[in-house]
């Protein structure tokens, strides 16, 4: 690969381009991390950049750059969700009329900020690689500018200016972690920041029903995942491009990859204890220090790349997360068919603290002796521990039980 990477004055360049138009985002301490991590560990908090995430600096550096005659032509991107808002907010800002190809899967808040944002939203496909080259088509017919959401020196160069407020905000980091799926972000923070501290460890964060970096830095090239299955939407990109993946190889220390259960349980955490509201994709390195903090050496910067959740798997996701926690129990106990069984197997629930979510009986299964009914719970519980002290005040009680 002969990719030219991007340097530190590229990225210093549009941060000029940038000021006072994106975000200077927080880093917050996270001392529930850091207690786990034994030393510092900040959030970037790019779910509180314009738009929701870091898209929008790259998006408005591209942009911006583009000649008068590009932009009277117009531009067309493809998005699952958070390009598509960076790149309407940014062409409304700067007056190019945008067009945006989403798949028809995309979750509908991101889809009405699109279109909120000026931008003509159209939903095609069912993933984002259909969008892809629909919005291509589109650029080819109409001679609109496809903006790709990461294989650009100016979207990465945009995107680098994380890494470097993260540097100018954090002067002693040690670690930066970064959510992954195209590369477009790890690959300007890694650029940022090695061009002024090439000591600081640099991670890249993959889910692992999409992690399309390890495949194709073995090979040398990128190599397209057959599939993608993944509840982060926003880093589900099958393949790197070449100019991604050479700043990988050359700038990132590290490629890790979390599971769905990593991730719901980091959604829950940064909601509880972070207080910040972010998307799966977007929590992917927060994911990976909760995994194994020893892996990391503070002070740690991990980077909340957004916060654009559907909220209806926002619901399911805190599901999940709770019962990864431990925070749900599901119970079976076969107890005597006579009144009074059910209040007497909720009385021991209720002095154990447990709190009932559901109840089901079952006459019929070939599991009971006659005589007996099954009944089968759900608990909402404080971990763990409480979840066993239930269990064994119900077998005290004479109710035996049986997980699942």
């Amino acid at each position: 690969m002969g990719a030219d990477l991007v340097t530190g004055a590229d990225v210093a360049a549009a941060a000029d381009l940038l000021e006072g138009i994106a975000r200077r985002t927080p880093l917050e301490h996270s001392r529930a991390l850091a207690e786990r991590v034994g030393g510092p560990v900040h959030l970037k908090c790019e779910n509180l950049q314009h738009t929701g995430s870091f898209k929008f600096r790259g998006a408005y550096v591209r942009l911006s750059r583009l000649t008068p005659e590009e932009r009277a032509r117009g531009v067309v991107a493809a998005s699952a969700g958070n390009h598509a808002q960076g790149v309407a907010l940014a062409a409304r800002m700067l007056g190019i009329s945008a067009t945006v190809f989403m798949p028809e899967s995309a979750p509908l808040p991101k889809v009405a900020a699109t279109r909120s944002y000026g931008a003509e939203a159209r939903l095609v496909g069912v993933d984002l690689t259909a969008a892809l080259a629909a919005a291509v088509a589109h650029a080819e017919a109409t001679g609109a500018v496809f903006i790709h959401p990461f294989d650009h020196p100016d979207v990465i160069a945009g995107q680098g200016t994380v890494g470097a407020e993260v540097l100018e905000q954090c002067p002693d980091v040690a670690t930066v972690v970064v959510c992954t799926g195209g590369g477009g972000l790890v690959s300007g923070v890694a650029a940022a920041v090695r061009a002024r501290r090439p000591g600081v460890r640099i991670v890249a964060v993959q889910a692992e029903g999409a992690a399309s970096f390890p495949g194709s830095l073995a090979a040398g090239h990128p190599v397209a995942l057959s599939g993608l299955t993944t509840m982060a939407d926003g880093i589900a990109v099958g393949a790197p491009s070449d100019l991604t993946l050479a700043h990988v190889r050359d700038l990132v220390d590290e490629v890790r990859t979390v599971g769905e259960e990593d991730l719901s349980r980091a959604l829950l955490f940064c909601l509880e204890r972070a207080k910040l509201v972010v998307e799966p994709a977007g929590v992917a390195a927060v994911a990976a220090v909760l995994a194994e903090p020893g892996a990391f050496p503070p002070p740690v910067v991990a980077v909340v790349s957004g916060g654009n959740v559907d909220p209806v798997l926002l619901l399911k996701v805190v599901q999940h997360g709770m019962a990864a926690a431990g925070r749900y129990l599901r119970l079976r106990l076969a107890v005597p068919d006579r009144p009074g069984s059910l209040a007497a197997v909720l009385a021991v629930l209720a002095e154990g603290g447990a709190n009932v979510l559901e109840v089901e009986h079952e006459r019929t299964s070939t599991r009971l002796d006659l005589g007996q009914v099954e009944v089968f719970v759900v608990l909402e519980t404080r971990g763990p521990d409480h979840a066993r002290t239930v269990i064994t005040a119900l077998a005290s009680a004479g109710f035996p039980v049986s997980e699942g």
